[in-house]
């Protein structure tokens, strides 16, 4: 029952912990005290050393961790054409802590003519072992749209959505097929968004604000399409869901449930990371929509504290899921990345390693070689 395609057994998200060295380096480079090469150069041999880790745990995908973003979202989105970061009035608000005040909003034509990730993806597939997929990951679309909604959205250039949203799945488009381009076979969307339409305070805000939470997943669900549409045969991508994750906090809570149908049925990727370590994400009943030939990587693991989860309950929570959707369409991961923003979520490098190894051992058992 082995995997030679992603998503494999025992895989993992995307972000890690920044390194001491790293962290001390992009302060350096906040206060001007070194210049942007030498932060480059720490950067890769920071990237260098991580993906060695990932290998010798075991993990068979591998990633940069995320050491060049500041955060998983606007580093990407700001460097669309007709994209711009700035200073917003306050942060994302999470449970009792609030993210840097940043936003991004669009202030002409969408689309995609480059973007300085393609080289950070270059750089990770150069230094791969043998063995090992590198994945790239990146925001899905509808991150554009969800967090500044209307508002974030130039009425001159679009005076309406339906455009944006053509657009941005053009610019989109532009974005994947480059990754292919560069040799990516495995690309992963983070869009959290599905996630917080399960919850009603978040649709309620939608509604404050002038969205309409019920039409929001099949507007999202065309995004993506025609944000992957054309993809080579072989390009496996994957989406990440989650319900926040910045400092070891959250924003929503809410079952899969009531977007189910269309995460599963109607959006045109191979497979789905999905938050499954706490009760806020209710129960597995909804994995009984997925389709065969779809992959669900079950977040059983956190990264939101240090704790080592048994492999007891691990392999009990993968018994229980099994219920809803055969054992061969499953896989084992974090619930999220461990470091979504720079600043990373309250535990240790150890403990962040020791629950990658955990993973690889439990998935092992129960599917053979991981």
């Amino acid at each position: 029952m082995q995997r030679t395609t992603p998503p494999f057994r025992a895989d993992h998200v995307g972000s890690l912990l920044r390194s001491p060295e790293l962290r001390a380096a992009r302060e350096r480079r906040e206060r001007g005290e070194i210049g942007a090469d030498e932060l480059r150069v720490i950067e890769d041999e920071a990237i260098v050393s991580l993906i060695g880790k990932q290998a010798s745990v075991g993990l068979r995908s591998a990633t940069d961790g995320e050491y060049r973003r500041a955060m998983w979202h606007f580093d990407f989105l700001e460097q669309l054409d007709g994209c711009e970061g700035y200073t917003a009035d306050h942060g994302i608000a999470f449970k009792g802590i609030q993210t840097k005040a940043k936003g991004v909003r669009v202030i002409g034509k969408l689309g995609f003519s480059g973007h300085p990730m393609l080289d950070h993806f270059r750089f990770l597939k150069a230094h791969v072992a043998p063995g090992q997929t590198p994945k790239m990951t990146i925001p899905s679309p509808s991150v554009l749209h969800f967090r500044g909604g209307r508002k974030a959205v130039s009425q001159e250039i679009y005076p309406e959505m339906g455009d944006f949203y053509a657009d941005l799945g053009r610019a989109y488009n532009g974005a994947v097929h480059a990754f292919a381009d560069l040799g990516c076979r495995y690309l992963q969307l983070d869009e959290v968004n599905l996630a917080y339409l399960c919850d009603e305070e978040q649709r309620q805000q939608l509604r404050d604000r002038g969205d309409d939470p019920d039409a929001l997943p099949g507007i999202y669900a065309d995004l993506i399409n025609a944000a992957v549409a054309g993809r080579p045969d072989d390009m496996v991508i994957t989406m990440h869901l989650c319900r926040g994750n910045f400092r070891s906090s959250w924003i929503a809570q809410g079952g899969y449930e009531p977007v189910a149908e269309i995460l599963f049925n109607q959006i045109n990727v191979n497979g789905y990371f999905m938050e499954f370590d706490t009760d806020r994400a209710g129960t597995f009943e909804p994995l009984r929509f997925v389709p065969k030939g779809k992959t669900v990587v079950l977040g059983l693991v956190t990264s939101k504290t240090g704790e080592l989860e048994s492999k007891e309950t691990l392999k009990r929570r993968i018994d229980e899921a099994a219920k809803f959707i055969p054992l061969d369409q499953l896989c084992l991961s974090p619930q999220c990345g461990f470091a979504s923003t720079e600043e990373g979520n309250v535990l240790s490098e150890q403990q962040q390693w020791d629950k990658l190894a955990r993973i690889v051992e439990v998935a092992n058992e129960v599917w053979g070689n991981a």
